[in-house]
């Protein structure tokens, strides 16, 4: 099963706006799970792929900023 979530053309800013409430919700997630676990490897697995997201989001952004142009973006969920 596939969902499409994002499918089209959008503003340098419009995207960076998309893509940076995606990863939040993404962190938010992480975030609340350190919160409710007691052991540590999960807790340090959880803060590294934290800072993998942000700095996704540092890199993305930097590509995107120096686009004059719109850009195309797609994005799906495929479920097995």
């Amino acid at each position: 099963m596939d969902i499409q979530l994002i499918e089209g053309e959008f503003s340098s800013n419009e995207a960076v706006a998309l893509i940076l409430k995606m990863i939040e919700v993404k962190i938010k997630f992480h975030e609340s799970k350190i919160c409710k676990s007691d052991q540590e490897e999960d807790i340090k697995s959880r803060e590294n792929k934290i800072k993998k997201l942000q700095k996704s989001l540092d890199s993305i952004r930097s590509f995107l900023n120096s686009k004059t142009d719109g850009v195309r973006m797609r994005a799906s969920i495929h479920i097995e």
